[in-house]
């Protein structure tokens, strides 16, 4: 399983521009054929990458727009 490397802005962001960019792909395949698939494609990787907070491409750069994960463990005190 992959880890999260999408935080919650970013994938706040992502969602939004799936939202606008898939639907107005869609629309434009009628009349301009290769910006419509361009723009459908982003659009859908867009809203795969904010739905499941994995970004492939940040991958081969060590990215992560997530918050570092934090053991569970609860320390005792002393």
């Amino acid at each position: 399983m992959f880890h999260r490397n999408v935080g919650g802005a970013d994938r706040a962001i992502r969602l939004v521009l799936g939202l606008i960019l898939l639907p107005t792909g869609l629309f434009l395949l009628a009349t301009h054929q290769a910006h419509g698939s361009l723009i459908t494609i982003l659009g859908a990787a867009a809203l795969v990458t904010g739905g499941s907070r994995f970004c492939l491409l940040y991958v081969p750069f060590s990215l992560s727009s997530a918050r570092p994960r934090t053991s569970r463990v609860a320390s005792k005190a002393t």
